[in-house]
């Protein structure tokens, strides 16, 4: 067998650096699969970045691909959320409603943060991952939604599995495959191919500035990023936009953190 080109992006995802690369490679043989796949990886890595790239890449891209932040879920509407409601089933369910299961039947669902999940909920969904179906609240009646789960989560689910605060059976599931995005701290020599990828998906009806000089992007690629890739694009956009002229310079960086401290002048 030829070996495989070594590929410095996978659709909206972009790195030369070994891990980034390997990452990719991984993505290429997983996306046409069936696999659950489990992304680890720091806040503003690109998590949900990786979920849309699997899904384009699978034979599902033509049908829905289903968001549902998990922490984002009031925990007393998660289970009609999840798997829809039949009309009257509880106060206020004043018409029936299909879950993010059902409205992707075919497609993808991606669980960002599923970590957040109730535990009470847990079983359910593992029930819908098997059975390829679901029932609504308040009915019985199941009906088809065979979906490929991906899912991600900041935190340490082995550790909650060991703690009792999330089902081992359920996280089996999830993490048929595991794929983990290293923090932008661990792939500095991307930061340049990122800079300017931002820079070029700027709109084009906006002023901003277009390019960099080398001294400020020296000083971007020397930043310490917690906030991981997130970061270093809304600094990106704040310099370009607040930026004098055609090209980001050191100055517009420093005032870029000035902005970002909240400490400018009013007037």
């Amino acid at each position: 067998e030829k070996p495989r080109p070594e590929r410095d992006s996978f659709r909206a995802l972009m790195g030369k650096s070994t891990p980034m690369r390997e990452l990719f490679g991984l993505l290429e043989r997983l996306a046409p699969t069936d696999l659950s796949v489990f992304i680890e990886g720091p806040t503003g890595s690109g998590k949900e970045l990786v979920a849309r790239a699997i899904h384009e890449e699978s034979t599902r891209a033509n049908q829905s691909f289903v968001v549902l932040d998990c922490a984002a879920l009031p925990a007393s509407v998660a289970e009609s959320v999840l798997f829809g409601h039949a009309q009257g089933a509880f106060t206020g369910a004043i018409a029936a409603r299909e879950g993010v299961f059902e409205a992707a039947n075919g497609g993808t669902v991606f669980l960002d943060e599923v970590g957040e999940l109730p535990i009470d909920l847990q079983p359910k969904l593992l029930r819908v991952l098997e059975r390829r179906e679901v029932v609504r609240v308040g009915e019985n009646k199941p009906r088809p939604a065979a979906v490929r789960l991906l899912a991600a989560t900041w935190r340490d689910l082995r550790r909650m599995v060991n703690q009792g605060q999330f089902r081992d059976d359920l996280y089996y599931r999830l993490a048929q495959s595991r794929v983990v995005i290293p923090p932008l701290s661990e792939r500095r020599e991307d930061i340049e191919i990122l800079v300017h990828e931002f820079l070029r998906r700027l709109p084009r009806k906006v002023a901003a500035a277009r390019s960099i000089s080398q001294e400020a992007l020296s000083e971007l690629t020397s930043r310490q990023y917690p906030g991981n890739v997130r970061e270093l694009k809304n600094a990106v956009e704040r310099a370009a936009y607040m930026c004098d002229g055609p090209v980001i310079r050191p100055q517009d960086l420093a005032f870029e953190r000035l902005l970002e401290r909240g400490h400018t002048p009013i007037g």
